[in-house]
């Protein structure tokens, strides 16, 4: 075959195909090229080669599999724990490699702070766990050669089986008088009192000083170190979930409890000159004859905080350890001072005259009403209409000793560095 002069150009010197055609062929098959060169993520997220399919199904010449990570990622609890120990932090530890991240959230999607160590070879969770609750983890590593490892996570939380729970009063919402404390009774004995302390805080806005005190194993009681000022918004937060009062005992209560101080009230009981001093906000307000205790039934002395108020309660001896010396089915204007069963009240059945003049009662201090406590004009239903739980009674001059700071909501008994002296932290 004749070849022209331009084929003669093009020829190489030693034969064979000639650049154009050479081009030609190139580009009949862009799409092998393209496919044997690209690179594709796996499902780990490293990036490697990956090979072109052809009609034999090969790999093409020159392509290579990186190698895989040898970073080995370890989760503890592991994947698929259904009853964790959620007083124990999650770990994750990686062999022959340094994590990158870790991502440990709860089931709401909130993530639990933790901390990395500094040869990266470990994180330990330092957010306390919750109980019966699950958890995800995520964790990404890489080795010497920087190559890529992760690894993820589920487990649940165990339920304790023994809880605790603290019974607090004031009530939320209320509105109390100026020497309310803060008083919480737990139905089991705390043994770690440090850690139960250390589980409540109560705040007052505005901001004063408040501390714990702890008059034994069931009782922990918070007042400032002088009474609340009026109008004074108290909190409680409780944060006492999975804390641990004993072994193997945890709490179960993650809340807040806000109460107000309403006016300043504190009366004074003069058990010499058998008066009541009402002062309300400063000024004093009334001033009511009443009877105190007998010599053989003293009242107790001291500051006593309103616990509990009744338009009408029954009053029996036998619940005092006095026998059958009494049963008042109908006490009017009845307001609790102690555990025990000391009452500021109406009384409709001594004589007029012993009022402001005679001790005769069996340790109550008692203020002139009629039967029913429906007339609203008697010194009992006014006192008892101006009062209000957390109210302060200070008993002068009775004759007997103060009472005891546990006999009812009576802390302000003790001074401010007895008080602090009874706190865990």
């Amino acid at each position: 075959m004749d070849v022209t002069a331009a084929e003669k150009q093009d020829r190489p010197r030693g034969g064979g195909w000639s650049r154009r055609s050479m081009l030609s062929g190139l580009l009949g098959a862009p799409v092998l090229l393209v496919a044997a060169c690209s690179g594709s993520k796996d499902v780990t997220g490293r990036t490697g080669a990956s090979g072109a399919s052809g009609a034999s199904g090969g790999t093409p010449a020159g392509s290579s599999t990186p190698k895989p990570s040898v970073a080995k990622i370890t989760v503890s609890p592991a994947d698929g724990t259904t009853a964790a120990p959620f007083a124990d932090p999650v770990t994750v530890t990686v062999q022959d490699g340094t994590l990158t991240s870790v991502t440990v959230t709860d089931g709401a999607g909130k993530a639990i702070a933790g901390q990395l160590a500094a040869d990266g070879a470990s994180w330990t969770s330092t957010d306390r766990l919750a109980s019966g609750s699950t958890y995800a983890v995520t964790a990404a590593a890489v080795d010497k050669d920087k190559r890529p490892a992760d690894a993820n996570a589920r487990f649940s939380t165990a339920s304790p089986a023994n809880t605790f729970v603290g019974y607090f009063t004031p009530e939320d919402g209320s509105t109390v008088g100026v020497g309310m404390p803060v008083s919480i009774n737990f139905n089991k004995p705390v043994t770690d009192r440090k850690a139960v302390e250390q589980a409540i805080t109560v705040v007052a806005d505005p901001p004063v000083e408040v501390v714990g005190h702890w008059y034994d194993a069931t009782r922990l009681d918070f007042r400032p170190e002088r009474y609340w000022a009026k109008g004074t918004k108290v909190t409680l937060k409780l944060r006492l979930k999975d804390v641990a009062g004993a072994k193997g005992v945890y709490g179960t209560q993650s809340k807040d409890v806000t109460f107000t101080v309403g006016r300043s009230q504190v009366s004074v009981a003069d058990l010499r000159a058998d008066t009541l001093t009402v002062t309300t906000d400063g000024v004093v307000s009334a001033t009511y004859p009443v009877i105190g205790g007998a010599p053989d039934h003293r009242t107790w002395g001291g500051k006593m905080v309103i616990s509990e108020r009744y338009q009408e309660t029954r009053m029996n001896s036998a619940t005092v350890g006095l026998g059958s010396e009494y049963d008042i089915p109908d006490v009017p204007h009845a307001q609790r001072l102690t555990t025990s069963g000391t009452f500021i009240h109406g009384n409709y059945w001594s004589p007029a005259a012993q009022f402001g003049s005679a001790n005769t009662s069996h340790g109550c201090i008692a203020l002139q009403d009629v039967q029913g406590g429906g007339d609203p004009g008697t010194n009992a239903a006014r006192f008892f209409g101006s009062s209000m739980v957390g109210d302060v009674v200070e008993v002068v001059n009775s004759g007997d000793r103060t009472v005891n700071p546990s006999n009812g909501l009576n802390g302000w008994n003790l001074s401010w560095a007895d008080w602090k002296a009874g706190s865990a932290l």
